[in-house]
């Protein structure tokens, strides 16, 4: 957010061959509070002016001997590459108003000038210059972060089994044993979900109606993971997350599977009260309460390590943001089968 104490300390420069309008607009500007405010009466000096100091907004005369503010603005150009021209065109000819938009002003302030009008289009001029600014500048740390991601270790693809030497004219018996391994660590971690499943084969051969509820647990779970995940791992790259911040994170995730588990396990626990009322089963209401608290569990846990699992790979000197999909899926499929399953034997005879 641009504050008006931002606005207010924003460069100005001031452009007139009038002494007079000079120092009539320094006085308007100082006495609303800007202090950062240079002029010139030379037109010539403008360009080279901007290129060391880079104004937030330029006050441009139009009508001067010699070099007008058209030409002015011609040389500008050549130093804003983005476009952008943070020019308000100061004339007393209103015919000549629509040729400085074209030509790239954001703005006119009529002469004789009046005060507030002064004031309001400078303030509005600036609010939206330092916000031109302030998105390029998230942009470009957006993109600088994601860039340094990948170069965290040696082999930013490591985690997946994209190596850093593996191109598009990398041979393919050399691609396959680049990311064989790492595809066998992802099929030893589906084994596990698998293990939990057959942990408990005599309860869903007992309870088949648990089996209609496993891939709607597993996905509500993976989606409540997966928002975790894309949230610290925006606040990572975008530097919201401070250091000393992780925690309070991590807590907020768990709080928001919480929540959000124990309002969609409320409709998901109704399905189930519903579906095996429909089946006759004597134990219809009590697999409603194991599915209502598998969700709820399932999606804390969830949420948890889509916050955790991102900042150990960075603190492990690996990519999370390539590497944590595959241990984030491990711990949502272990969790929400394991819940299930386990409350189901536990609770349901």
């Amino acid at each position: 957010m641009i504050s008006s104490s931002d606005i207010l300390k924003a460069s100005i420069l001031i452009v007139d061959d009038q002494a007079a309008n000079v120092m009539l607009l320094e006085q308007m500007l100082r006495g609303a509070g800007y202090v950062n405010i240079a002029s010139t009466r030379d037109p010539h000096w403008v360009a080279e002016l901007h290129r060391k100091n880079r104004f937030d907004l330029i006050l441009l005369d139009l009508q001067m001997p010699d070099m007008d503010g058209f030409q002015v603005m011609e040389r500008l150009k050549e130093l804003e590459t983005g476009g952008y021209l943070p020019v308000l065109v100061l004339t007393a000819q209103p015919d000549k108003k629509l040729r400085a938009l074209e030509a790239g002003a954001k703005d006119f302030v009529s002469k004789p000038f009046d005060l507030a009008e002064v004031l309001l289009r400078v303030h509005n001029m600036l609010e939206v210059r330092l916000l031109h600014l302030e998105t390029k500048r998230l942009y470009d740390q957006v993109v600088a972060e994601q860039k340094r991601s990948f170069e965290l270790t040696a082999q930013p693809g490591a985690m997946v089994g994209v190596e850093k030497e593996v191109r598009v004219s990398t041979p393919w018996f050399q691609s396959l044993k680049l990311r064989l391994r790492w595809l066998q660590v992802n099929m030893l971690t589906s084994f596990l979900a698998a293990a939990v499943v057959g942990i408990f084969q005599g309860t869903i051969d007992r309870l088949l109606v648990l089996t209609i509820f496993m891939p709607v647990l597993y996905d509500q779970s993976g989606n409540a993971g997966n928002q975790a995940l894309a949230i610290t791992l925006r606040g990572m790259i975008l530097g919201d997350l401070k250091p000393g911040k992780e925690r309070a994170q991590i807590l907020k995730e768990a709080l928001l599977g919480l929540l959000n588990g124990a309002l969609v396990g409320m409709v998901a626990g109704l399905g189930m009260f519903a579906i095996a009322t429909f089946k006759h089963l004597p134990s219809a209401p009590m697999l409603g309460v194991v599915v209502f608290l598998a969700m709820m569990g399932s999606c804390v846990i969830s949420g948890i390590s889509g916050a955790i699992v991102p900042l150990i790979l960075k603190r492990l000197g690996a990519d999370p943001v390539t590497a944590s999909s595959i241990f984030l899926t491990t711990a949502t499929s272990v969790a929400s089968m394991g819940l299930f399953l386990g409350l189901a034997r536990l609770l349901v005879n």
